[in-house]
């Protein structure tokens, strides 16, 4: 109710404005030209009206300076000269009117995309506290993987050292066992430090190539979970991208411990499929899925996924399987040099 007053104030003011220029232009004569205070009254309706207003303003306009010269005493030589002069003047009425309206549209893009870019940097951070807050929750938990396995593994093997150095020392007699024993320590204290030391970082990205990470990626799920947990590849996957390499490699990791810890999925199957210039990464689970609420108001280990997707030019999509489980999809496009 209020908007359509609004517009009736806005149309009465205009026809007011016009009708005084028009009185001014016929006070002044028809040697003084008025044709910038034509465009008050006609920018007014499109400004405070709408878009329709605004060019009927613009006939109006080319109409009431015609009658207010010839009420003035201008005289023309033949009936074309005053249409020819009011066809001119109707056309740059018409013209102010689209470029105002244009600048009026693009103002609003911008507005639009200023607004959109604002919302995207709030989002982006929040999520920059939220991965700090995640880093510093991993570093602890490295920290307790440090001291709770390597560290007591390397404190029981310093101990088997140390009676076997006493026993040494003695002269006593020491059985192959024993030194055999602390060699198979050390051992497993090397694998326990390159186990470590994949999930700070696969090496094999920048020795082997993505498809062996995602092999060792899958051998490692099974055996730390205990599942069955399988990787698949169908055509050749050449990336020479090595940030693009490891955010896949992050995303399936992300995908395939949730698929155990909050799906309770015990058959995991990790696929790269190369096909049509684009690469398809898909994490597919036997497990309990996703609420449908929560396939759009995800989770942290979620929203991370999708801001890897983003940050090498990619599309993450997450689907509930019509048997049970999940599949989290993520494709991308190799030939990016931008990530």
């Amino acid at each position: 109710m209020f908007a359509k007053q609004q517009k009736i104030v806005g149309i009465i003011c205009g026809f007011g404005l016009l009708a005084t220029v028009g009185f001014a232009d016929y006070f002044t004569g028809y040697k003084v030209s008025l044709l910038v205070f034509y465009l008050l009254p006609i920018l007014f309706a499109v400004r405070y009206v709408n878009l329709g207003f605004g060019f009927l303003m613009a006939v109006l306009s080319a109409g009431v300076w015609l009658t207010a010269d010839l009420a003035a005493g201008d005289q023309y030589p033949d009936v074309f000269t005053p249409i020819w002069n009011t066809g001119i003047r109707l056309s740059i009425f018409l013209l102010i009117v689209i470029l105002f309206s244009n600048r009026k549209h693009l103002q609003a893009l911008v507005d639009q995309r200023t607004e959109s870019l604002r919302q995207e940097i709030k989002i982006r951070s929040r999520l920059e506290k939220e991965l700090l807050g995640i880093a510093e929750s991993e570093q602890r938990r490295i920290g307790r993987d440090l001291h709770d396995s390597l560290g007591q593994h390397l404190t029981a093997t310093a101990l088997a050292g140390k009676i076997l150095t006493k026993k040494l020392a003695s002269n006593v007699a020491v059985e192959p066992a024993r030194s055999e024993q602390v060699v198979k320590m050390i051992e497993q204290a090397i694998d326990l430090t390159r186990n470590l030391t994949r999930t700070l970082h696969p090496l094999e990205l920048d020795a082997e190539g993505l498809e062996n990470a995602m092999k060792h990626l899958a051998d490692n799920v099974a055996q730390a979970f205990d599942v069955t947990c399988r990787f698949q590849q169908s055509g050749a996957v050449v990336l020479d991208d090595p940030a693009m390499s490891i955010h896949l490699y992050r995303i399936a990791q992300e995908a395939a411990t949730n698929a155990v810890r909050h799906g309770q999925a015990k058959h995991i199957v990790i696929s790269l499929d190369a096909a049509n210039k684009s690469l398809m990464l898909a994490i597919s689970d036997d497990g309990s899925g996703l609420p449908p609420a929560a396939l759009t108001k995800s989770g942290m280990g979620l929203k991370l996924m999708r801001y890897r997707a983003e940050m090498i030019g990619g599309t993450l999509d997450l689907q509930n399987l019509p048997a049970g489980g999940l599949r989290v999809v993520c494709i991308v496009n190799p030939d990016r040099k931008d990530s």
